[in-house]
């Protein structure tokens, strides 16, 4: 019985850890993608006198959105293969192997790693997007002090 209650356990653990950090990690991506683009749309280059304390503020946060995107298909990959220890765990303390079981056991840890790669996705173009949006923004710089 106890055995049988630590796998309950481990199993809400997987599904609202794992999952619950994923979704943190999009939603953390999403608000800094909105921040970003209000600033890029409200940054005055002529209040800059220098090209570098411009730089650095187009360029803040946007290493956090590079992070996730890096790391959220390792999250998910860990989901997985907590899941599919589970799964042979629980084959192992039953005695009996069945195979459905074991399929859906499988089945159900991949979707750890299927959310990880949706998170990690939107959250390297939404990175590549801010970055060429800064390459812009500096090139604008550029140009008007080149003109002066």
């Amino acid at each position: 019985m106890e055995t049988q209650n630590l796998l309950v356990y481990a199993e809400k653990t997987l599904d609202y850890g794992v999952m619950g950090v994923l979704i943190l990690m999009s939603i953390v991506t999403l608000w800094l993608f909105i921040e970003r683009m209000m600033f890029y749309k409200s940054v005055r280059i002529d209040d800059y006198e220098h090209r570098d304390t411009l730089e650095m503020d187009l360029t803040d946060n946007i290493g956090v959105i590079s992070a996730i995107g890096s790391n959220a298909p390792y999250v998910g990959l860990l989901g997985t293969v907590i899941g599919i220890m589970l799964t042979f765990y629980t084959m192992g303390d039953a005695g009996a192997v069945d195979a459905k079981k074991i399929m859906v056991g499988l089945a159900l840890a991949l979707k750890a790693t299927a959310m990880g790669l949706i998170v990690a996705m939107p959250a390297i173009v939404t990175y590549t997007m801010l970055l060429r949006k800064v390459e812009k923004i500096l090139t604008r710089y550029d140009v008007a002090r080149d003109k002066k």
